[in-house]
């Protein structure tokens, strides 16, 4: 699979800390740089049939569906697309207009993830998103009506300007909108953002983890209720509707990544990252060189990710997959640590697999973390 970071946005929301830069000046560029680390890497991935194909960001809608497109056409240059390939593009609510979408119909994008956040004005005013409570909603229902049935939400809770009622409130919306796939997250108060500063400042109080705690599990049942199935931590999917990409992820498959800090990982035990500057990246490549680097993972790296990543999932830890990947003293500590942790029920056992029980899962990273190899 093939993840490309598209690092544009029209704006800085409060919250966000990933790369990106405001300005487009030099987008025409970027694009051209992607395509050329585009056939520079295209030996790197072992296999060239994708399963999925992700535009990320940054804002990747800031793009027109035509440079879409190109990117699309300069990957089928040199990969294969599976027949029912899931390709994904991220898109702001206030992109999706008519021209955009028709646009995006001739672009082999068949999968949105729309950055709505919330359906309430006052939720978009604090996080400084670019689109308000109406355009939420009406692009919901426009990217429908142009034949986007595959349909993926984001959605913040525990905001200090929202509830308890403003979240159910959120969930009943998109319900009544008929949205198949969820991405919902605690509002997190990240380094070096305004929302920090605000709170820093007093200007904005503080997330409070009981409500958050409060709503994450309130979003479980009610999901469940409405046929919807958790199978990650922040994400819920009716049936056929699950994020090929992510779960691909989250079960260690190789991928690529193309763009500015753009990650990359070889499915066994080499992680590599490309430079998280516009500039650099685009002088880069137009030396024919990468802008990358690579660092071979430790068995002990790879045993953290692996712990991290599949207690994060309903189908857990495969116990044979470890058995066959690690040594016995990184296993033998491992199983030591799992069984006071068994008997208090904050992990348990299934057909050979090992995962945290969903009331638990608020807490999943501390209870990996606990499991960690140092």
């Amino acid at each position: 699979m093939i993840y490309i970071h598209i690092p544009f946005c029209k704006q800085k929301c409060s919250y966000c800390n990933f790369h990106f830069s405001t300005s487009l000046n030099f987008k025409d560029e970027m694009i051209a740089a992607m395509k050329k680390e585009i056939f520079l890497r295209k030996d790197e991935l072992q296999n060239k049939n994708l399963q999925s194909l992700y535009f990320g960001g940054g804002t990747p809608s800031i793009l027109s569906g035509n440079e879409i497109k190109s990117l699309i056409d300069e990957v089928l240059k040199y990969f294969s697309f599976n027949a029912d390939i899931e390709i994904t593009l991220e898109a702001n609510p206030d992109d999706l207009d008519k021209n955009f979408l028709r646009q995006l119909t001739n672009s082999h994008v068949n999968r949105l993830s729309i950055g709505t956040q919330s359906f309430f004005d006052e939720d978009l005013r604090l996080m400084n998103r670019a689109h308000n409570a109406s355009d939420a909603e009406g692009s919901i229902k426009r990217a429908q009506d142009f034949g986007f049935e595959n349909l993926s939400i984001d959605l913040i809770y525990g905001s200090p300007t929202s509830s308890l009622e403003i979240w159910k409130q959120n969930l009943n919306k998109t319900i009544a909108l008929e949205v198949p796939h969820i991405s919902s997250y605690a509002l997190t108060v990240e380094p070096k953002t305004a929302l920090e500063k605000w709170i820093a400042n007093g200007k904005v109080s503080n997330p409070k983890e009981e409500e958050q705690n409060r709503e994450f599990y309130y979003m479980i049942d009610f999901l469940k209720d409405h046929e919807f199935e958790h199978y990650e931590i922040s994400n819920f999917a009716k049936k056929g509707f699950h994020s090929r990409h992510n779960s691909a992820y989250w079960k260690y498959n190789e991928y690529l990544g193309i763009g500015p800090s753009a990650h990359s990982y070889n499915g066994f035990d080499a992680r590599s990252w490309n430079v998280a500057n516009n500039q650099q990246y685009i002088k880069k490549l137009n030396s024919n060189l990468l802008a990358k680097e690579t660092e071979i993972l430790s068995p002990k790296d790879q045993f953290n990710e692996m712990i991290m990543i599949g207690l994060r999932t309903t189908w857990g830890i495969d116990l044979e997959s470890l058995k066959n990947k690690f040594k016995e003293d990184i296993l033998d500590m491992f199983h030591k640590e799992i069984q006071q942790k068994m008997a208090d029920g904050i992990l348990i056992k299934e057909n050979n697999h090992l995962k945290i029980p969903e009331k638990h899962w608020f807490m999943a990273d501390g209870i990996a973390s606990d499991l960690f190899q140092v």
